[in-house]
């Protein structure tokens, strides 16, 4: 059962009751799915959030198609008042133009710190710092390779993408002085999250998407904190940070 998982992978860990807690909405997944009484909660649950985090796949085009027109999720997502997400491979293509296309419509950062231009730049912001609630809370972002070396479409292909984790540690290093509070915000799988975990405890919160995941409450690891919330807007993250320590879990939205 849900509460079951909880109690085998979950700390029981009281924070410091004095301090003001920082609310974290997470989603991932939605795969155009939020709609009617999912979103209706969701609406709900954001009231009460500090800070609202979405880890990709949440519009309805699959990996390599065009899209001629915004999808109805941005919008969503702007009335939700999403404060940033990343791209997952739905969100992503081979080709930069058609990334843009995909992402025509969103108002809010969406973030990727392992694209990039082949023998260029990085296409997308690769971290974000958010003041909110007296906490100076860090993003850091990557996804899944779409495209990797050894492929052989790699050739005819615009973008490139390097390796997610390494590309998560690098940037925490950078961002962790500068921060109270450190957030990767990925697309890898739940397998790589507490991998990634495991090897950059410079993190205190990885939210996560791509393997469907359900995850009830926070698993930890070391001293940071793994979360994913299934698929298809079937549940919402929702969950308190105080004093080094991340309470809460997954609230269904059907």
């Amino acid at each position: 059962t849900l509460r079951d998982f909880a109690i085998e992978h979950t700390d029981a860990i009281e924070g410091d009751p004095n301090k003001m807690p920082l609310k974290i909405l997470h989603t991932n997944d939605f795969h155009g799915a939020l709609v009617g009484s999912a979103l209706e909660q969701l609406a709900e649950l954001r009231q009460n959030a500090d800070l609202y985090l979405d880890s990709g796949d949440c519009i309805k085009a699959g990996n390599l198609a065009f899209v001629l027109r915004p999808e109805a999720i941005w919008e969503h997502l702007a009335d939700l008042n999403c404060d940033a997400s990343v791209t997952g491979n739905r969100e992503c293509h081979l080709y930069e133009f058609a990334v843009r296309m995909k992402l025509s419509g969103a108002n809010h950062p969406v973030l990727c710190g392992n694209l990039k231009r082949k023998g260029g730049d990085y296409l997308l912001p690769r971290s974000l710092v958010i003041n909110r609630e007296g906490y100076r809370v860090g993003i850091v972002s990557a996804m899944i390779a779409m495209v990797t070396p050894k492929m052989s479409s790699q050739s005819a292909v615009t973008l490139t993408w390097e390796p997610a984790n390494d590309t998560i540690i690098q940037l925490a290093e950078e961002l962790r002085p500068q921060v109270d509070v450190l957030i990767a915000l990925t697309h890898i799988g739940h397998r790589q999250d507490l991998d990634l975990a495991a090897k950059c405890p410079q993190l205190d919160i990885v939210l996560g998407g791509h393997s469907h995941t359900v995850v009830p409450e926070p698993v930890k690891v070391g001293s940071t904190f793994v979360c994913q919330g299934g698929s298809h807007a079937r549940f919402a993250g929702v969950y308190d940070w105080n004093d080094g320590v991340l309470t809460g879990g997954l609230v269904p939205l059907r």
